[in-house]
């Protein structure tokens, strides 16, 4: 099948070592931001925070939350040209959807008079809530939406990207407390260029099921 959103997905792979002396241009990185903003949310709920890792400080930290496990992924901390934490709100509730509920008046999505009608959608978040308040299923869900639209921008600018679930939340939450802010993190991305030289992934053949296998049309 020939079509340049196939083309960009059938190049894109799980980088395994980056150049570490190549960064994203500050363009390409706006058109990323921008991407994570527009991500889908069930209800629009936007429960998440992003935080970029870009300065070696925040590297080093970022190095840092591998002191206990997952030790494979660390090599990325500071080769990959960037790092997104991708983190969720685990007690999401009413005030936290009313900020959405504002912005879309305020961009005038919703009319002043329709605010309270507005939040007849939170219900579905409260079908996600269990007795203690707690939301992380539901919300950590759609961080998962943020990061496949995001590596599906990557593909179409051309830059490598490794998801990693092999990240310890907690170290993170400790050496990333001021940023998170309460939120969780369960995933990161790596972001960058590959090693031409040392990325042994980058040639292999690329393999997933057939559509037979994973698609019925009804």
């Amino acid at each position: 099948m020939s079509h340049s959103i196939i083309e960009d997905l059938s190049k894109r792979y799980t980088t395994k070592h980056y150049d570490a002396s190549k960064r994203i241009p500050a363009a390409e990185l706006e058109v990323i931001y921008e991407a994570l903003r527009l991500s889908a949310s069930s209800i629009n709920s936007q429960p998440w925070k992003f935080v970029v890792i870009e300065s070696e400080e925040a590297k080093q930290r970022f190095h840092d939350t591998f002191a206990n496990k997952f030790q494979f992924n660390q090599k990325h901390a500071k080769a990959a040209s960037h790092i997104i934490l991708f983190a969720h709100k685990t007690h999401y509730n009413r005030d936290d959807y009313a900020q959405v509920v504002d912005q879309g008046i305020a961009d005038g999505r919703t009319t002043p008079e329709q605010r309270e009608q507005a939040f007849g959608a939170f219900a579905f978040a409260e079908l996600n809530t269990d007795e203690q308040g707690n939301t992380a299923a539901w919300t950590k869900a759609q961080t998962y939406l943020a990061l496949g639209n995001t590596m599906h921008t990557l593909a179409r600018l051309g830059i490598d990207s490794t998801p990693m679930e092999g990240v310890d939340p907690e170290l993170i939450g400790e050496l990333f407390a001021d940023e998170l802010a309460g939120y969780q993190c369960d995933v990161a991305l790596a972001m960058g260029y590959r090693s031409e030289e040392e990325d042994y992934n980058a040639p292999l053949t690329k393999s997933r099921l057939s559509r037979e296998q994973v698609i019925t049309v009804l």
